[in-house]
């Protein structure tokens, strides 16, 4: 088969790094993570092995919605930091081959931005057609759009007369990406990033910029890969960034032009379609259903197969809005967790694509059981309201936060065994997980048989076989009700990926000649036979071709 050139850029064979900044490390003794915490920690991602850390916003802004609401895009939130603790950061990231990826929210910016505070002013303002605007009359909504943090998507300003738009908070006014202004500021700002040596841009939300609010249209609008193309142009292609674009609405074949080698627009996007599989169909993601294992496996496969060699995955268990894998898909119980946590590591880094590591999955942190009183994120705290009101059982409700809660990603990283897990020497912003004494960087970092080594194996392995990165995927065994398998192949390996995803030893569907395949990594304390697969068991095999 005739190789590509579709495999030449470093992000295809690096591993991220995820830091939600507020529960990474304090550095002062406020109880909220910081720049200079990120910084006294940059050490120890430097030994597991990740090439780029993205950062959950820091940008200024009042905080309304967990800094996806930024006030100044070209400044860094004083709860964070200052500007010259992000350029020492970047800078001491470079010294270890580290990149910094900066979380951009174009679709919208915070009421508190100097712009909208220029645009209520009057119509007339210059600013004012930085965002999208309807006439109409108090009380009389352009249309019946609904925001996604609720209530209408519409907010009078008695001001100018008219009502702006907002796809999310009413503290966030949607930008207007048909002027061509926002379009150059937007551009701009990126530039001077770029200087200042951020690596590469996350992009929220950004399959929504183009909307066309008169025809109810959010996402994917008919102007979006225009503008995607055009900032491209301008901006990411001027440096050898990683780009990547959160578009809840992909499918591989919108995938295929978000992230077509050629660059036109981004590096890769995030899609979300495996993570509602543990939902009931049709409802939303407090409504609990077992794990649809047979059509995670085909909706992974879709992706592998048709973006080899015309774009490019994410791959991802865990982000800052997403409960812990272990206690998801795993199984977070003292006898299984770490080999658990193992399986779904090895599921995900055999994959083709750029593996993300939230912080804590790899010392295999767990979800959390809080009382309601201790939750902090408005989601959470909301949806407690709302279903109370609607009927629902404290027991019942508990459940499904217990299960799904972003706070569940949210509890400050575990370091060490000591007070706070290491984290603070203050009072945390967000309770610390009581089993932090158990589950801790500094416990696993001397064991060869942790989940951080495991890890730590993974990410070295990316980099020096380029089947990992390369190869092409196919799923076999598709309807085991138990089993996950597959094999990567290139022109001179093939790499055969078996992992048991339950609790119940199986035997192995997969047949070879188990000879002529040479064991690279397994989470059992000693190899097995191949033929039986033990609970949660992980292999990897190697055969040269």
């Amino acid at each position: 088969m005739k190789q590509t050139n579709t495999i030449n850029k470093w992000w295809q064979n690096t591993v991220v790094y995820q830091i939600y900044p507020r529960s990474f490390q304090d550095s002062n003794g406020d109880g909220i993570g910081d720049l200079q915490g990120i910084i006294s920690r940059l050490d120890y991602l430097q030994d597991l092995g990740i090439g780029a850390i993205w950062l959950s916003p820091v940008c200024k802004s009042p905080q309304d919605d967990n800094g996806y609401d930024i006030s100044d895009y070209q400044d860094i939130d004083p709860m964070f930091g200052s500007l010259d603790d992000m350029e020492q950061l970047i800078a001491e990231a470079k010294k270890r081959n580290i990149r910094i990826i900066m979380d951009l929210v174009l679709n919208h910016c915070s009421d508190e931005h100097r712009w909208f505070i220029e645009a209520k002013k009057s119509r007339d303002n210059p600013y004012h057609d930085y965002f999208v605007w309807r006439d109409g009359v108090e009380g009389q909504y352009p249309n019946d759009m609904r925001a996604t943090f609720g209530g209408p998507a519409w907010e009078w300003v008695p001001e100018v007369g008219q009502y702006y738009f907002h796809q999310f908070s009413v503290k966030q006014p949607d930008l207007n990406w048909d002027n061509p202004a926002v379009r150059r500021e937007i551009y701009d700002m990126i530039l001077w990033w770029m200087d200042k040596g951020a690596g590469g841009f996350r992009m929220d939300v950004i399959d929504q910029i183009a909307k066309v609010p008169d025809q109810k249209i959010t996402a994917n609008g008919p102007r979006l890969h225009e503008y995607l193309q055009q900032m491209s142009r301008e901006t990411f292609q001027k440096g050898d960034l990683i780009t990547v674009g959160e578009a809840w609405g992909a499918t591989p074949e919108r995938a295929k032009l978000y992230s077509n080698p050629d660059g036109s627009e981004f590096s890769m996007v995030f899609q979300f379609e495996h993570i509602g599989l543990d939902q009931q169909e049709g409802k939303d993601k407090w409504d609990l259903a077992p794990l649809r294992f047979v059509q995670l496996k085909q909706v992974l496969n879709a992706w592998q197969t048709q973006l080899h060699n015309c774009g490019w995955n994410s791959l991802f268990w865990n982000n800052h809005d997403l409960p812990r894998i272990v206690s998801r898909w795993g199984n977070d119980s003292a006898q299984y967790r770490e080999k658990s946590a193992k399986m779904l590591a090895t599921i995900l880094h055999g994959m083709q694509g750029t593996p993300y590591v939230y912080q804590g999955e790899e010392l295999g942190m767990t979800n959390v059981a809080y009382g309601i009183e201790e939750y902090r994120d408005i989601e959470t705290v909301t949806m407690y309201k709302e279903r109370s009101a609607a009927g629902y059982s404290h027991a019942e409700i508990m459940r499904s936060l217990h299960a799904k809660s972003r706070d569940n990603a949210r509890t400050p990283m575990q370091w060490n065994a000591q007070a706070n897990a290491g984290f603070t020497t203050g009072a945390p912003w967000l309770k610390i997980n009581p089993n932090y004494t158990a589950i801790n960087a500094a416990d696993q970092l001397g064991r060869k048989d942790s989940v951080y080594t495991y890890y730590k194996t993974l990410i070295a392995l990316r980099k020096q076989l380029p089947v990992l990165v390369d190869g092409r995927f196919e799923l076999l065994a598709a309807e085991h009700p138990q089993v996950f398998a597959y094999t990567r192949t290139n022109q001179t390996d093939e790499l055969l990926v078996v992992c048991n995803f339950f609790g119940e030893q199986v035997a192995c569907p997969v047949e070879k000649d188990w000879a002529e395949y040479r064991l690279l990594l397994t989470n059992e304390a000693e190899p097995t036979d191949p033929t039986v697969l033990q609970p949660y068991e992980a292999r990897i095999y190697l055969k040269k071709r």
